[in-house]
């Protein structure tokens, strides 16, 4: 399926089902990949969350209910999934910032959020440097963490967890412990599974097959794929943010690949990280479409 007809019938499935509870691996099947990949995707691609788009989206509706028509607030907050009046109105009253009984006043102000919908623009010149590349299977020495998509905890926690990694040490131990000090690998593992939304995280380094393993970290192999391998040049965490959503806005969408959803890596270089030359790359493993 095309990687934006897929987005689009996603989007559409909510907006279906914005009275009904949404599962959110459902919406991420109409756009032909795991949940866990579709809320990373989605996050990048629009600045919030999948549960704060639904939830934006029904209160708006909402917000338009109550002001049209003599619809009484208890009915309106079960229509769109809270299940009592009371958190109804919190929600309601922090998004629009009035109470649910003042919009239904005349003049009363409430705010809208608009659906989302999958457009193709010209927003001119930008050019993306990457390279197609077969790399054979390659063995690695990693620190694993388990991390969240919900509410985009991701976000935090990454970095945190490279910020413990310089710290205490783990960092220097995988340099000490690799053959190819080119990169310190940051790798993403998708998950497939249903209803997932927890993921696993690396930080890691090239080794060699016998290497040996510290105590805390894992061996593992990172198998043979053909990979997108994007350049990133500034400092981090910008420059490598804004590479992620060029590659989901207007790489996959215009190029003849897609994403497997196994799993990405981030190479990162040795180097003052807050420098506007500094360079990364992003490694996407990606099949012909």
């Amino acid at each position: 399926m095309d990687w934006l007809t897929g987005i689009q019938n996603a989007l559409n499935y909510i907006e279906e089902h914005l009275t009904e509870e949404i599962d959110y691996d459902e919406v991420a099947r109409e756009a032909a990949c795991s949940g866990f990949y579709f809320q990373r995707i989605f996050n990048i691609l629009c600045g919030i969350t999948l549960g704060e788009y639904i939830r934006n989206r029904r209160l708006t509706l909402a917000g338009n209910e109550l002001s049209a028509a003599d619809n009484k607030v208890i009915d309106i907050a079960l229509k769109y999934g809270y299940e009592s009046p009371e958190s109804f109105a919190r929600a309601f009253s922090r998004f629009h910032g009035v109470t649910p009984s003042e919009a239904k006043k005349d003049g009363s102000k409430l705010k809208s959020f608009s659906r989302l919908s999958v457009k193709i623009t010209l927003t001119g010149g930008s050019i993306m440097d990457y390279k197609i590349i077969e790399k054979e299977a390659f063995d690695i020495i990693e620190k694993v963490e388990t991390h969240t998509v919900e509410n985009s905890e991701n976000a935090k926690s990454i970095p945190d967890f490279w910020t413990r990694a310089h710290n205490d040490g783990t960092v220097n131990k995988l340099l000490n412990a690799t053959n190819d000090r080119a990169y310190i690998f940051g790798v993403c593992y998708g998950d497939s599974s249903e209803n997932a939304t927890t993921f696993e995280y690396s930080i890691a380094a090239k080794c060699d097959k016998n290497a040996a393993v510290p105590a805390g970290f894992r061996k593992n192999i990172i198998p043979a794929r053909t990979w997108a391998v994007f350049e990133c040049k500034g400092a981090m965490p910008d420059a490598i943010q804004d590479t992620w959503n060029k590659i989901v806005s207007e790489f996959f969408p215009a190029s003849g690949y897609q994403p497997t959803y196994e799993m990405d890596i981030e190479a990162y270089t040795e180097g003052n990280m807050d420098s506007p030359d500094y360079r990364s790359e992003i490694w996407v493993p990606v099949i012909k479409k």
